[in-house]
């Protein structure tokens, strides 16, 4: 196990609009605001996006099975921010449940999403710890690290 401690700094509240982009819009504002550390939660609703909801076999690293949204769903989400230590960019990790009548679908939300309506985002900067995601090509992910810590 790894961690670090830090404080709450800036909090962001965040309205994305009919067409925006999620991810694109988060990395984004991570970008412009210098946004290093962060988690949030969400809520509204997208019109398309993609999930991983889970890998093809239970084998290391996953090859991912994806379900596509292709119409209306209603949408919650919580995720993180932390820079990549190849690139410096930040990357969003967002885990989400969309449902439409009595269908759900639970996962990671990659690729791109289009939001239908409305989009409301809470996000709160974490400040005083070093943390960044480092690709681990065993695990085929870049799980989030804290090479400063000791």
């Amino acid at each position: 196990m790894q961690y670090s401690q830090g404080n709450i700094g800036r909090v962001f509240t965040v309205r994305l609009d009919q067409g925006d982009d999620i991810l694109q819009e988060l990395e984004g504002l991570a970008i412009s605001e210098n946004i290093k550390s962060a988690m949030f939660m969400m809520l509204g609703a997208v019109k398309e996006a993609s999930l991983v909801v889970g890998p093809k076999e239970n084998v290391v690293p996953p090859d991912p099975q994806w379900a596509r949204i292709k119409d209306v769903h209603e949408l919650i989400g919580i995720g993180n921010i932390f820079r990549e230590t190849e690139t410096g960019k930040p990357k969003v990790h967002l885990h989400s449940a969309a449902g439409r009548g009595d269908s759900v679908k639970t996962g990671c939300l990659r690729e791109s999403s289009e939001v239908f309506m409305v989009v409301e985002i809470f996000i709160m900067e974490i400040c005083g710890i070093s943390a960044s995601r480092i690709f681990d090509p065993d695990r085929g992910f870049a799980p989030v690290s804290f090479p400063d810590e000791s």
